[in-house]
């Protein structure tokens, strides 16, 4: 949506029947959908309450990733079940940006090797299952035993929290990345840059436009770290006992 005038004051927080609702002055936050916006704990609440206090005379939309994901998760535009969205999630797997290499240049295929073979060796430790990698246009042949050792761990996730692993997922073309960024593997720098390290050896090459490349690495910093954030706070069963906002 385009930016709109920035129309409230104070922003706070109330419990609700529920969840955890957001006030801008005296109004309650709504979803696109006209439903009310309630979160599950008081720590999402409170990022998502953080975003919109953050906005200046004008309210960005689009640097306001946390609210997104929560409207997502509360109107479920695409009407998802549970399965579907760990099936869409899972079937990145296919795909994924880490098991794609190239045979030539001779760098860039050891450059994949030297940061790639490592988390996808940790992915197949943590999750015992066997991943591979392939040249082939056709990708890797991955076995249906992982996919479904896949599919076992993402059902022990929430609603909410698939919404944000699949949100990271698309931000970083990569299942394997995504987990474990989420499983604190790997920060959110190193997983954005093993997502980009054809783009990278690229720019070291042959360099790159001045103001463009640093914007876009810093949003799609900024979207996976909002999406791990999105996860923690919708696994987290804590409440947050310090006060909103303060100086």
């Amino acid at each position: 949506p385009p930016e709109r005038k920035r129309f409230y004051q104070n922003v706070s927080i109330s419990q609700g029947e529920g969840g955890f609702e957001i006030n801008l002055d005296h109004r309650k936050l709504k979803t696109p959908q006209a439903k009310l916006f309630t979160v599950p704990s008081e720590a999402l609440a409170i990022a998502v309450a953080t975003e919109w206090d953050s906005q200046k005379d004008t309210i960005k939309f689009y640097t306001m990733h946390l609210t997104t994901l929560c409207n997502t998760a509360l109107d479920n535009p695409t009407q998802r079940n549970k399965m579907q969205l760990i099936r869409a999630a899972v079937k990145f797997l296919e795909t994924d940006t880490v098991c794609y290499r190239v045979e030539e240049p001779p760098a860039l295929a050891e450059l994949q090797r030297n940061e790639w073979d490592p988390v996808v060796a940790w992915a197949e430790k943590r999750y015992n299952v066997a991943i591979g990698s392939s040249t082939s246009i056709l990708g890797p042949n991955i076995p249906a035993s992982t996919k479904e050792t896949f599919v076992s761990h993402l059902a022990s996730y929430n609603m909410w929290a698939l919404q944000g692993i699949e949100y990271v997922i698309t931000q970083l073309k990569s299942l394997i990345l995504s987990m474990g960024l989420i499983d604190r593997h790997i920060t959110v720098e190193k997983a954005v840059l093993l997502s980009r390290l054809e783009e990278e050896y690229q720019i070291q090459r042959w360099g790159n436009v001045e103001w463009a490349h640093d914007y876009d690495l810093c949003e799609l910093r900024a979207r996976a770290a909002a999406g791990t954030l999105f996860v923690h706070l919708c696994s987290e069963s804590s409440t947050v006992k310090h006060k909103l906002l303060q100086d």
